[in-house]
């Protein structure tokens, strides 16, 4: 490691070779990090144009809606969340209240399910007398969004069941409504839409994080999942695109997408290869507390966020090192932290220690890779 002159009439702070704790700490809707399971499942025998999927809360469950047989086809899973495990338990038609039904959602109780359908260019709502039994559903009402766009394509509510969204091929956007009465599609009233055709011209599919801070669109032209952050909670004219992920890999024509409740796992199904694939989605964090120590040491578990916190006053200058054992995971380190080409050191799949300086309080760090000098 680099030795550090204090100049200036700074007066040294902590600069013991002592382990400093770290704390590991995860982050789940994280797109960005999303890396295949190597897992599918296919839906083949059930449908050949599936188009929409849906899961229980508890990941016990897996729905798949199919353009072909006009149904939604309800899956077991014998370990939660785990697609490989998955066996096809029932059927339950669509085809008498629509010919082309593309997406499928079901109220968090499971007791109701509302069907999109491009055939009567509307939402139709259904009850079901035993929670997550969808032989026992029966239909109540639909609700026509043609005002809006003539091809609805999915549909997603908001958790309290006051808000609806549905996603539309014609406009390329979302259209948010309004429910007066919760979970009652006949209260709907319009409110406004977002446009996606920017990032993509043939949206299939849209989800929202559970507190409404994030928005995703999957699409068929560019085989990738699309990612918006908002501004103001499950308010869509404040949504900003983000990011991308690529599913090309894996899902041709990817028509529908779901996440885990707590945003570690991704599910997207291919409507061209009649598969589902599972996604892990979790960010990785280090927490490094500068009051316990000046060595630091972590293995990542993949895409890692280093934070420092507790730095010393400023006025006092502090050096640190931290060992990272790579596997090749990249490693995003704070932006507070200055090296000397501009841009931090990246990743690789070997051990390598850094060195940091700061005498600002924290402000601000000079880093570069221990073995040279730093400015």
């Amino acid at each position: 490691m680099a030795n550090f002159k204090v100049k200036n009439g700074l007066q040294a702070g902590r600069y013991l070779l002592s382990g400093g704790t770290e704390t590991l700490g995860s982050v789940g809707y994280s797109i960005g990090d999303a890396v295949y399971d190597g897992v599918s499942f296919s839906v083949a025998a059930q449908e050949i144009t599936p188009y929409s999927i849906f899961f229980k809360p508890d990941g016990t469950k897996m729905y798949v809606l199919g353009l072909t047989g006009d149904d939604v086809n309800e899956y077991d899973l014998s370990t939660a969340w785990d697609i490989s495990t998955s066996s096809f338990l029932q059927s339950f038609s669509v085809a008498a209240q629509d010919a082309a039904p593309t997406g499928v959602f079901f109220k968090p109780d499971g007791l109701k399910m509302y069907v999109t359908g491009i055939s009567g260019q509307a939402i139709n709502e259904y009850n079901l007398a035993t929670a997550w039994d969808v032989s026992t559903a029966s239909y109540l009402q639909s609700f026509s969004v043609a005002a809006q766009d003539t091809v609805p394509l999915e549909t997603f509510f908001k958790p309290d069941g006051l808000k609806m969204y549905v996603l539309g091929e014609v406009g390329k956007d979302v259209n948010e409504y309004d429910l007066s009465t919760a979970w009652d599609i006949s209260t709907a009233s319009f409110l406004q839409n977002f446009s996606v055709s920017a990032q993509e011209v043939q949206a299939l599919g849209v989800f929202f994080k559970p507190d409404g801070l994030k928005m995703y669109i999957v699409g068929a032209l560019g085989d990738d999942v699309d990612e918006y952050d908002l501004s103001t909670a499950w308010d869509i004219s404040t949504a900003s695109f983000l990011q991308s992920f690529s599913v090309s890999a894996q899902a041709t024509f990817p028509a529908s997408i779901f996440l885990k409740p707590d945003g570690t796992k991704m599910y997207v199904i291919g409507s061209n290869t009649d598969n589902v694939y599972s996604y892990s989605t979790v960010g990785y964090t280090q927490t490094l507390d500068l009051s316990t120590g000046t060595y630091f040491s972590f293995t990542p578990s993949g895409s890692t966020t280093v934070s420092f916190t507790n730095p010393p006053a400023s006025g006092l200058a502090i050096g640190f090192s931290v060992e990272v054992i790579g596997d090749g995971s990249a490693i995003t380190w704070p932006t507070s932290v200055k090296w000397p080409s501009g841009v931090a050191p990246t990743a690789t799949a070997s051990k390598e220690v850094y060195a940091f300086v700061t005498t600002g309080g924290g402000t601000s760090y000079y880093g570069k890779l221990a073995g040279s000098d730093i400015a």
